[in-house]
């Protein structure tokens, strides 16, 4: 079993773990005022325990997984600054014919609006990461919520003339409830994930061997997965990874799909 929780606190770890082998962390965190989304991997190729049900979420459209007993997955990159890939990860998704979905942040639509353009010329959804990347979960109020969603969307708007898809990603998977009805009440689906591996540590980039090993060990049926466009290795193994999933027999499909 290997546990990740994406950017989070030793203690939060620990606390977690505890609960669940008591049986209960379901319930605590999806309780709890505030969380991180984290993910357990018992099993390889297996989908992974999150710390919310699959059911609890489709309460208040949310998702981190798609349908486990087809080979659909869904490639999803958060972008929150550009560090030289983005570019090149568009070529090898137009040279492999995948479409895959962006979380950007506000700040990279008025650094980057032809990458923006790029993106929805070429068939990609633009989705929501927040205006300013902050922790959502001490948002006090709706007004608060909204003021860190609806601005991306009127930036969106203004690069390509279109609406804004409603798929939303908490920053660092964090999060509580009223977040997640917040999101709702905005006609949002909060997407979370679960494949990831830590590749957005720009300094201590992980070796190809070592990233394809462990997304391949993740890599499951119905999966959402994550990865960052920052990651130099991400750029470096993309071609790889789509490649070998699709000999795999795997299929990338849409959030429009997912949540069709």
């Amino acid at each position: 079993m290997f546990c990740i929780i994406t950017k989070q606190k030793l203690f939060l770890f620990s606390l977690i773990v505890t609960l669940a082998v008591a049986g209960i962390v379901s319930s605590f965190v999806f309780a709890s005022s505030q969380t991180s989304w984290g993910l357990c991997f018992r099993e390889a190729n297996k989908v992974p325990e999150g710390n919310a049900k699959a059911e609890d979420l489709l309460k208040y459209d949310a998702y981190f997984v798609g349908d486990t007993q087809k080979k659909n997955i869904y490639l999803t990159f958060d972008v929150g600054y550009e560090a030289g890939f983005t570019e090149n990860i568009l070529d090898t998704l137009k040279k492999n014919d995948v479409k895959a979905t962006f979380f950007i942040v506000g700040n990279y639509f008025d650094s980057n609006p032809d990458t923006i353009k790029r993106m929805d010329e070429e068939g990609h959804i633009v989705a929501n990461h927040t205006l300013t990347h902050p922790n959502m979960s001490k948002m006090s109020t709706f007004e608060d919520f909204k003021a860190q969603i609806e601005p991306n969307e009127q930036k969106y708007k203004n690069i390509t003339g279109k609406d804004m898809k409603k798929y939303y990603r908490p920053p660092q998977g964090v999060y509580n409830t009223q977040n997640l009805q917040d999101a709702q009440n905005l006609g949002y689906k909060t997407i979370f994930w679960s494949v990831a591996y830590v590749d957005w540590e720009r300094d201590n980039q992980p070796t190809h061997q070592k990233a394809m090993e462990t997304l391949q060990k993740r890599i499951h049926d119905g999966a959402i997965i994550l990865l960052h466009s920052t990651s130099k290795t991400n750029m470096e193994i993309l071609d790889e990874f789509i490649n070998t999933l699709k000999d795999q027999g795997y299929v990338f499909s849409s959030l429009d799909e997912l949540c069709e």
